[in-house]
């Protein structure tokens, strides 16, 4: 398993770009991304559980209920969510692709991110098609990484190479979240690519497994999207056998599916809005694997341990306070906490209580830009980990205002 440049171009057969078409204001900003696969690929996804759900994904589902598609359109700057028309102008950006690359419409998964409840115009979208469709390229996915953003600060994306059964073939994504992201999928838009022959059923077998221990493992503010989804093409262009049940090829697409979606979980937690640290959890010695969820998950969402790691305040007690309201079966007198960094690493509590530590030591430690806060429950064998981020002054600047 090799990481490798080329993000969701890297897999043979896939072109994007980005361009800005006029749904956002500010010119300099793209807001529009296409993904095409020279080949009709598998696909899978997953969604929100938000009940309140953007037209888009409406609309891809039903064209996603044969497992195959071609090409992403998605837009920035407007979710096309709880909109009259909705769906109508989702089924026009599918129907406007495919008419553009020469495909059928019902082989377009369509997304769209950024404000709520406004309409969105397919005018700009119609008009900078023929554009966009220029605009791919094998070697354009941090454009079309670029086109998904809206409070993003960085592009988010990252591909690996593997083999199967002596096939080199690749994986790669581009990812878009920093704010509205919360555990119970999906919280972001995610797209997927992979040159790899698998079949559909095997395909959303191996993403909806995998986002148990990814996506639904991160939150930055609490609030589960109305919009987002992950989406997976595979092409099969690799020249692999395909992969039709579990075995050894489909454990080594799942670690590389696996390696790509857990960069993209580190990027996105550390781009929260406002953010200045990537929290990690590592929840260890749980008696059972939801419990050992359960707990992470409660850390890295509690608003007084954001607010504390935003600090470099070692106030531990926030940690353990997080574990007791959590719901979680846990055995508090038996709970070891530490936090780590670049900078080393610094016990904290040790059975359920407080310990002699240098309060200068663990300033120092929390001072760094990623953070570990290390949970050990002494009670089994299991184990998780979460990502977030800390909560800062800018996260309510940006929120405050995000409409206007």
């Amino acid at each position: 398993m090799e990481l490798i440049n080329g993000g969701i171009c890297a897999a043979k057969g896939f072109t994007a770009g980005g361009i800005h078409c006029g749904i956002r204001k500010n010119k300099t900003k793209r807001d529009l991304a296409l993904i095409f696969s020279e080949k009709k690929a598998s696909a899978a996804a997953v969604y929100t559980t938000n009940l309140v759900k953007g037209a888009p994904l409406a609309v891809t589902k039903m064209h996603l209920m044969d497992g195959k598609a071609q090409a992403v359109i998605c837009n920035s700057g407007n979710a096309n969510t709880c909109n009259a028309d909705g769906i109508e102008v989702a089924q026009k950006m599918a129907e406007l692709t495919a008419e553009e690359l020469g495909i059928n419409k019902e082989d377009i998964v369509v997304a769209s991110t950024g404000v709520i409840g406004q309409p969105l115009d397919i005018t700009p979208i119609k008009e900078g098609l023929p554009a966009l469709k220029n605009a791919l390229g094998d070697n354009n996915s941090a454009e079309a990484a670029e086109g998904i953003m809206t409070t993003d600060t960085v592009k988010k994306e990252v591909a690996v190479s593997f083999e199967i059964g002596g096939v080199t073939c690749k994986i790669g994504g581009i990812a878009k979240g920093s704010g509205m992201i919360h555990p119970n999928m999906a919280t972001m838009l995610v797209f997927i690519t992979s040159d790899v022959a698998i079949a559909p059923e095997m395909l959303q077998k191996a993403l909806s497994s995998d986002i148990q221990n990814t996506f639904n493992m991160v939150s930055v503010d609490g609030d589960t999207s109305t919009n987002d989804m992950v989406c997976v093409l595979a092409n099969g262009m690799a020249g692999n056998k395909e992969i039709t049940e579990e075995g050894e090829a489909f454990d080594t697409f799942m670690k590389a599916l696996n390696t790509v979606t857990v960069h993209l979980c580190r990027m996105i937690a550390g781009d929260g809005e406002g953010a200045t640290k990537l929290l990690e959890c590592r929840v260890t010695g749980a008696s059972d694997e939801k419990i050992a969820k359960t707990v992470a998950k409660s850390v890295i969402c509690s608003s007084l341990t954001k607010a504390a790691m935003f600090g470099a305040d070692a106030n531990w007690g926030r940690v353990l306070c997080a574990i007791g309201y959590s719901g979680a079966d846990v055995d508090v007198t038996k709970v070891d906490v530490s936090f780590e960094s670049a900078k080393g690493t610094i016990p904290v509590c040790k059975d359920g209580s407080g310990i002699e530590f240098s309060e200068e030591k663990a300033k120092e430690i929390l001072l760094e830009k990623e953070i570990i806060i290390n949970v050990g429950l002494n009670s089994g064998e299991a184990s998780s980990t979460a990502w977030g981020c800390d909560l800062t002054y800018e996260y309510v600047k940006i929120n405050g205002d995000y409409r206007t």
